[in-house]
């Protein structure tokens, strides 16, 4: 086992690397008194080959419902009577599984978490049970215009690839699964070196260490299947739906993750949609009451990344929205200001350190760091590349979104939304 640990002011931060690749951190939060801690798994929705989509949130579903040596009201149970709760969450690239509780049933926790992971029944019964359930929340997306839309543009900037396909599986996908498929996605993509057991409070990190060796010792080593590289894909997609509002977007090619310009295309997009004192806010709601809600954001992923524009507004509103989001773009990207740098950096680091003060969110964090980098990235490092930036940097940040091929997505009465080709015209000032 390779060990390694450092100290953060009074936080004491703690890096293990088990012999199955399995990777273990921490971070002893003196101010807290409970442990948040969880399994977390670079593994989702993009890993799906086309026959199991969905079945990375299927999984997760049906982790909790039994396991050899533990019911589902057994470990619902045992968790809360510990006064703990349980939480479980699958995206595109990660899917974690994840308690909290008080710090002397920290090994309970890493009991029951290595028992779903590793001994989970899949019932029969419980399947068919489970996918009722993620029928209805697929109806669900279907029935809410404004998740519904995001699924839409995903659809189209990743078309036909793993990245660009809805979490949630469609019905019909959902309907074919089966205890196989489940057992063997589990087998393929469930390997140590893609997982992170994550805590942060009222933790010890020997103690953790131990407790991880001891009960995830059944985890296979191995690094799983490759994950199909992603490439952005322009285009129009416009789905008539007879509702009150159009909900659009619009999109870019953006940063991955590590980049060197995901700082600067993050801090546009704050700049230019993520407040009430951003330019999309001010212009399109404030000035011009064309919506209600506009903003702005990046999305990076380990290996690229899209920056967008979003809205809901009403159908004779379009025709004047789009161009007036565009020149609000646009003009940040030739003549943003070091005032707004300044803003939108504040908000970010209050942003940053303010998900830093959970348990649960420093846990996310450091494992989402050690998925996406295999290393813990400092606060202080983060803090000093925001304030690295200067105006130059993020205006050159918006530049390389200007002459780009766009994607338009538009749910609802889309009759005035322009096509892709008429956005990026008038995007470019032609």
């Amino acid at each position: 086992m390779k060990a390694a640990a450092a100290a953060a002011g009074e936080n004491t931060l703690g890096v293990s690397t088990l012999a199955s690749g399995l990777t273990v951190v921490s971070e002893r939060m003196p101010h807290v008194a409970t442990v948040a801690v969880g399994v977390w798994v670079g593994v989702g929705a993009r890993n799906e080959r086309p026959q199991e989509h969905g079945l990375s949130h299927f999984i997760e579903h049906m982790a909790f419902k039994g396991t050899e040596r533990r019911s589902a009201r057994t470990i619902a149970e045992a968790v809360e009577a510990a006064g703990g709760d349980f939480n479980a969450e699958t995206g595109i690239e990660h899917t974690s599984y994840t308690v909290r509780l008080l710090p002397e049933d920290l090994d309970l926790a890493l009991d029951i978490l290595a028992d779903i992971l590793t001994r989970s029944r899949f019932a029969p019964e419980e399947i068919a049970r489970e996918k009722s359930v993620i029928l209805q929340e697929i109806s669900a997306v279907e029935d809410t215009p404004e998740d519904l839309v995001n699924d839409l543009f995903m659809s189209c900037a990743f078309s036909g690839q793993p990245l660009g396909r809805p979490i949630l599986g469609t019905a019909e996908s959902v309907r074919g699964f089966t205890r196989e498929r489940l057992v063997g996605y589990l087998a393929r993509e469930y390997r140590a070196s893609r997982m992170v057991v994550a805590a942060a409070g009222s933790v010890d990190h020997a103690r953790l260490v131990a407790g991880v060796e001891r009960h995830f010792a059944g985890i296979s080593g191995g690094l799983g299947s490759v994950t199909e590289p992603a490439r952005f894909t322009p285009g129009d997609l416009r789905v008539e739906r007879a509702i009150e509002q159009v909900q659009l977007m619009l999109g870019w090619p953006g940063r991955a993750l590590g980049d060197d310009g995901h700082y600067a295309l993050q801090v546009f997009a704050n700049l230019l949609g993520g407040g009430m004192s951003s330019r999309l806010f001010q212009e399109v709601r404030e000035e011009r009451g064309l919506a209600y809600a506009v903003d702005a954001f990046h999305w990076p992923f380990l290996d690229t990344g899209v920056f967008g524009l979003a809205a809901g507004t009403a159908p004779e509103d379009v025709a004047e929205l789009v161009p007036v989001a565009l020149a609000c773009l646009r003009d940040a990207a030739l003549a943003a200001t070091p005032e707004e740098l300044a803003r939108a950096r504040a908000q970010m680091k209050v942003a940053l350190l303010t998900t830093s003060e959970s348990a649960m969110g420093r846990a996310d964090q450091l494992a989402r760091q050690m998925l996406a980098f295999r290393r813990i990235v400092p606060r202080e490092e983060v803090v000093a590349r925001l304030d690295a930036l200067t105006v130059d940097d993020i205006r050159a940040a918006g530049r390389s979104l200007l002459e780009c091929h766009p994607v338009v997505v538009g749910l609802g009465p889309v009759a005035d939304l322009p096509a892709s080709a008429a956005v990026q015209a008038m995007l470019a000032g032609k």
